[in-house]
């Protein structure tokens, strides 16, 4: 095993007891990425697709499902002091890790340029409304990108101290969108619901933070105990996610358009939309980052950490500039059905198949390939695929909850009649 600098963020070993933090430090991280532009978008998504009647529900229901993903994969992460990368090596063995890390690592920068892609449309806009100026978008996306992979190579510390200090205000802000839009009687338009049933939008809700919740452990592997996971679930996925998201789909109704930026103008929240979209914006994407490196240097630990982490930079501003919009509902519906079988996998071997592989506390290489995880994770995947499609029954008619109940009990059986190296 290859012995790396500590700036690795603990990338190939536990977490040491002497650097674990307080729950509330790491709750706050967890519910800063709430205050993002990619969560009031997916309300409106959502609140739109769904209609009025069905928003709420569909908001808590994926919200609740988050959570016990979010939780358990929290607590693994308590428990061990891994981060999610190598908890996929544990479960997977390295062949099978490379292949869920790098999909895990594509889709977080895709994750990436999305958000980048937002953040320079946003400042665009609101620049423009102010200033009468609009800044190149090279300009934005670079700058923006720069300070991202400053922060992310400096680490757990800085994305800590952004979080807790800028948290109260994204509140502050989030509570004067409602409030603002609860005293809006006249519409712009009105909004035709889009045709969306409550299992597609529970299954998009949950597709816009799935894979927060999955890499879960790289932030909860810094907690004392696990159940700082649960209070740091709670406080994220069913207190503040469904709370922003309710407030950006109710002010979206009440305003008659899904355009956040259009909506925060409307209201008269120029300042606070400019600290809603910069710092949830710089918060979400330095975690999509981490989070991107974490899977390329716990998949290949002899790379340096700070290298890939200023590489990865460089091709998240490309993804940045493609504009990759356009398919975002879609996009979260099928990252949802395709990586949430993870968790699946690796919560029932956790608990059930093999826990004591995980009672180590660093990951040797040349771990055995767990073929049954992966037969686990790709049926999982399938027979969700199917049953959106409709091409089978859906077991629960919300997709994302089918992939991971099936890679579950598919895991569970599999290993019954397929032994696997401990």
């Amino acid at each position: 095993m290859s012995t790396k600098p500590e700036h690795d963020e603990f990338s190939t070993h536990a977490v040491p007891r002497g650097a674990r933090v307080a729950s509330f430090r790491v709750a706050a991280v967890a519910s800063m990425v709430s205050f993002s532009l990619p969560t009031f978008i997916a309300g409106i998504e959502v609140g739109g697709g769904v209609g009025e009647a069905l928003t709420l529900p569909a908001i808590l229901g994926g919200s609740f499902i988050i959570f016990l993903v979010g939780s358990l994969m929290g607590s693994i992460g308590a428990r061990t002091g891994f981060n999610s990368y190598l908890l996929v090596r544990l479960a997977f063995g390295d062949t099978g890790a490379r292949l869920v890390n790098l999909a895990f690592s594509v889709s977080l920068l895709g994750w990436f340029g999305i958000n980048l892609n937002l953040f320079g449309l946003a400042i665009a806009g609101l620049s423009e409304d102010f200033f009468n100026v609009v800044p190149p978008e090279l300009g934005v996306t670079v700058g923006a990108s720069a300070l991202i992979t400053a922060t992310t190579i400096i680490g757990f510390r800085a994305i800590n101290l952004v979080s807790t200090l800028m948290i109260p205000v994204l509140v502050f802000v989030a509570v004067a969108l409602l409030f603002a839009a609860m005293g809006h009687s006249e519409p712009i338009a009105h909004i035709v619901p889009g045709g969306m049933s409550l299992g597609d939008g529970i299954s998009a809700i949950v597709g816009s933070i799935v894979i927060g919740a999955i890499i879960m452990p790289d932030i909860s592997r810094f907690l004392r105990s696990w159940q700082g996971a649960v209070i740091t679930g709670t406080s994220s996925y069913l207190i503040a996610q469904p709370f922003v998201m309710w407030v950006a789909a109710a002010a979206a109704l009440a305003l008659g358009t899904q355009d956040i930026i259009s909506i925060m103008l409307t209201l008269g929240l120029g300042v606070g939309a400019f600290i809603i979209i910069i710092a949830g914006s710089w918060v979400l994407n330095t975690l999509n980052l981490y989070s991107a490196v974490l899977g390329v240097t716990a998949s290949f630990p002899s790379l340096n950490a700070r290298q890939v982490t200023v590489v990865l930079g460089v091709i998240g501003v490309s993804a940045g500039l493609l504009n990759i919009l356009d398919s975002f509902v879609t996009f979260l519906f099928y990252l949802s059905v395709v990586f949430i079988p993870v968790a699946g996998v690796i919560i029932i071997d956790h608990f059930l198949i093999r826990p004591s592989v995980y009672r180590v506390t660093q990951v040797e290489d040349d771990q055995p390939i767990n073929r049954p995880a992966l037969v686990a994770w790709l049926a999982g995947a399938a027979i969700a695929l199917a049953g959106a499609e409709g091409l089978i029954a859906s077991i629960t008619s919300v997709a994302a909850l089918d992939s991971a109940i099936a890679s579950g009990l598919i895991y569970a059986l599999v290993t019954r009649v397929w032994k696997v190296r401990p």
